[in-house]
This record gives C-alpha cells, sequence and structure tokens, in this order.
C-alpha cells in the first residue's frame, strides 16, 4: 500500500498517519520475514538428513524433543502462574512455609520424572546401538571401501580398491554403502558430515570406523569439528554423491590425472597448508594407508610447511 493511497484513507493528518502506517508496516513485514532469512542453514545439518544413518539421528533428535517438552512445558506454564497467584496485590492468597508431607505433591514431582528417565532410556539405548558407527549398513550392494587421513588443514581420501585418492572430495556413488576407516597423521580431529552422519574422531596411530550412505545424487558439506591450529576454519571438504555411471566415469578420470601418491608424496601433501581446490591421484603406493597409521612421529613432518602453530 503505497503513502498516497494511505493519505487518503486517512484525510486527516494524512502525511503524517501514511509515514507512520507505512514505517510500521515495513517494521512488522521485516520481523516476520527475517528468520526466515536462517531457514536454508537448517539444509545442511542433520535435519537435513540425506542418508539412513543421519534420517535415523533426526528421528531420534525429535523423539527427544517431544519428550523433552514434558519437561519444559509444565515449567514455561507454571512459573507465570505461581508469579501471578502469589503477586503482592493478592492478598488472599495463603503462604504456608511451614507445611508438611503431602503425598499428591511428592507423587506430581517424583513421577512423571521417573517416567520421563525410563523413556527416554529406551529410546537412547535402542539407537545407541541402531546408530553405531562400526555397524555396517544393512544393503544388497558390498560397501565402498575409503582410508580417510586427518591433515593440517585438509583431508585425504584413499581409495584402496580402485587406487586412486583425492584431497578435500569424497565421491561415493548413490545408494551404496560407504565404510571409512579413519587414521590422523597429525593432531586429533573430528570428521563430521551432518546431512549423512555424525561425528566420529580420527588419532594418529590408531584407526576408527565410520558407516554412512548418500540416498540420491547430490553435494554435501563436511568439515574438521577439532580445533587443530590456524587453518582450522578452512578444514571443510564436499561430498559428492553421484549415480554409478558418474562415478565410474570419476574413478576414470582420477586415474587419468597421472599422478602418483606414495609416502615421498604423502610427506609433502602433509605440509600444513589449505587446499582451496580438490586434487586427485591416479596411482596409490601399496599400503599406504597403513603406513601412514605406523608413523613414530605424525603430525613432525607438518612442521615444514607455510604455517605454524
Amino acid at each position: 500500500m503505497s503513502e498516497a493511497t494511505i493519505a487518503k484513507l486517512c484525510p486527516v493528518g494524512g502525511g503524517r498517519r501514511a509515514q507512520a502506517l507505512l514505517r510500521l508496516a515495513s517494521f512488522f513485514t521485516v520481523t516476520a520475514v527475517l528468520p526466515l532469512g536462517g531457514c536454508g542453514v537448517l539444509d545442511h545439518g542433520m535435519l537435513g538428513a540425506a542418508g539412513p544413518v543421519a534420517d535415523q539421528t533426526r528421528s531420534l533428535f525429535l523423539i527427544v524433543c517431544m519428550i523433552l517438552i514434558f519437561v519444559v512445558g509444565p515449567v514455561l506454564v507454571l512459573t507465570p502462574i505461581f508469579a501471578w497467584h502469589y503477586r503482592l496485590s493478592n492478598t488472599k492468597s495463603a503462604y504456608r512455609p511451614q507445611w508438611g508431607f503431602n503425598w499428591p505433591l511428592e507423587g506430581l514431582i517424583w513421577i512423571p520424572p521417573v517416567i520421563i528417565v525410563v523413556v527416554l532410556a529406551m529410546f537412547l539405548w535402542r539407537d545407541t546401538h541402531r546408530l553405531d558407527p562400526y555397524r555396517p549398513l544393512a544393503s544388497s550392494y558390498p560397501p565402498i571401501e575409503v582410508q580417510v587421513v586427518a591433515l593440517d588443514w585438509k583431508w585425504l581420501f584413499i581409495y584402496p580398491d580402485d587406487g586412486v585418492a583425492s584431497v578435500n572430495k569424497l565421491v561415493i556413488p548413490a545408494g551404496r554403502p560407504v565404510h571409512l576407516r579413519l587414521t590422523s597423521a597429525t593432531v586429533m580431529q573430528s570428521f563430521f558430515i551432518p546431512q549423512l552422519a555424525g561425528q566420529i574422531y580420527a588419532m594418529a596411530g590408531m584407526t576408527t570406523q565410520q558407516n554412512l550412505a548418500a540416498d540420491a545424487p547430490g553435494t554435501y558439506r563436511g568439515e574438521n569439528m577439532q580445533f587443530n591450529g590456524m587453518g582450522f576454519q578452512n578444514q571443510k571438504f564436499s561430498v559428492v554423491s553421484e549415480t554409478t555411471d558418474d562415478y565410474r566415469a570419476w574413478l576414470a578420470q582420477a586415474r587419468a590425472s597421472g599422478k602418483t601418491l606414495d609416502m615421498a608424496a604423502f610427506q609433502t601433501l602433509s605440509a600444513r597448508s589449505v587446499q582451496a581446490v580438490p586434487s586427485q591421484f591416479g596411482t596409490i603406493a601399496p599400503n599406504l594407508f597403513q603406513s601412514i597409521v605406523a608413523l613414530s612421529d605424525p603430525g613432525m613432518h607438518a612442521a615444514h610447511g607455510p604455517e605454524h602453530r
């Protein structure tokens, strides 16, 4: 509605009233629309689940939220009621600080919390085992094996069965389970793909595991959630889920890159640096991942990079 239109509706002092109404309308419009600007962020997190693991995690989260409403709800409702009932102006309210034991009140205080804890325990026990990151996903297809190495400040993905590797780009076929084995060639880091799976730590000298899958083709965001130095904020990677044909085409493209990843190349790659553009290796030295896990001084060679702690 324009200022001229409002002025016609408000002939007396129309100009001032029009400006006031326009400002008020603008305020309420911005107030109503502004919270919606951040809704896109939810698409990149657990609530925008794109795989079976994240979907089960989201379901558990929503169940817990619904149960906890019975904890938060009474507090939010009764607090203003008590404050209003025992206000200073209500002289008829009886204040009895010396009251004794009361069975109904004790039951109200203890029984509902006990029920809530029992119900929560049932769901958490079930889904803690169901969402065990080491538990293989049920599928008629064998899982894709990927070995993950955490570096400062990038991620290395090795495909031992296909003989290729990539940096800061995890490519997987849609609809097929993926089995990850993770280690770190530096300090402890936390591997996290919110739309596909939960966090799992990568630590030097040992391996951890995670199983995940993507329901459909798409691109998802992965990152390190453990602070590990000045380049931490840029240690992100993309997860690209592709059709089977596109995945095979990517493998062929990686093999055609001509670059070889052996221990000497790994020593150069592991120097502390931020790699903005993903890279690929077409040949992998045998047992490279096992050699990285067995390093006696993980992270020491990284000190030759351009950035230091």
